[in-house]
C-alpha cells in the first residue's frame, strides 16, 4: 500500500522526529511557532498544542525563550529548539543528523545528554548519523558505512559483523 503525500507528511509528523545538523529553524518565527510546526502538520487541534509545546521547551531548557524569534538564539539554543521540534509530537523514532556537528564541545555534550536521556526515559528509537567516533561509541548499535556500503555493524554486546 502506498500512502498519498499528505498521509506521508502526517505519518512523519506523528511517528518520527527529525533533528538536522543545520537546525532548519524559521528565523523570523517565534520559538513557539517553530516547535508548533509538527503539531500543525499532524493536525493536532490548536487548543491541545500549548501543553505539548511548553513541555518540549521545558525538556530542552528553552521555556524562558518561547517568545523570542529563532534568529535571536545562539547556535546551541537553535539546536535545542530543533530537538524540541523533533520531540513535541512524542515520536517513536528520532533521526538526528550530526546533532552536535555545529556546536562547541560543551554545548555538544549537553545536546548528547539530552538526546540519550530522552531515548532512555521514553523508549524512543534514536538514530544518529555522525562522523564523530566518540559520539558513535555511546550508541548501542553502530553501523559503519563507507562509499555507500556497510563496512561494519556492531550490535549490543559488542558483537561485530564485517563485510
Amino acid at each position: 500500500m502506498q500512502l498519498k503525500p499528505k498521509r506521508v507528511d502526517e505519518f512523519r509528523a506523528k511517528k518520527i522526529g527529525f533533528i538536522f545538523q543545520s537546525f532548519f529553524v524559521q528565523g523570523n518565527e517565534s520559538v513557539i511557532d517553530n516547535v508548533s510546526l509538527p503539531l500543525e502538520i499532524a493536525r493536532l487541534p490548536r487548543k491541545k498544542r500549548a501543553h505539548k509545546i511548553n513541555a518540549a521547551l521545558k525538556a530542552v531548557d528553552l521555556y524562558d525563550k518561547r517568545k523570542n524569534r529563532a534568529k535571536d538564539l545562539s547556535g546551541g539554543q537553535k539546536q535545542r529548539l530543533a530537538i524540541a521540534r523533533a520531540i513535541v509530537g512524542d515520536p517513536q523514532i528520532i533521526f538526528a543528523d550530526e546533532p552536535t556537528g555545529n556546536l562547541d564541545s560543551e554545548t555538544g555534550a549537553k545536546v548528547e545528554e539530552l538526546l540519550f536521556d530522552y531515548n532512555k526515559q521514553r523508549g524512543v528509537t534514536l538514530i544518529i548519523v555522525t562522523h564523530d567516533a566518540d559520539l558513535a561509541k555511546k550508541c548501542d548499535h553502530q553501523i559503519i558505512i563507507k562509499d555507500g556500503r556497510v563496512e561494519q555493524s556492531t550490535v549490543p554486546g559488542g558483537i561485530k559483523h564485517g563485510r
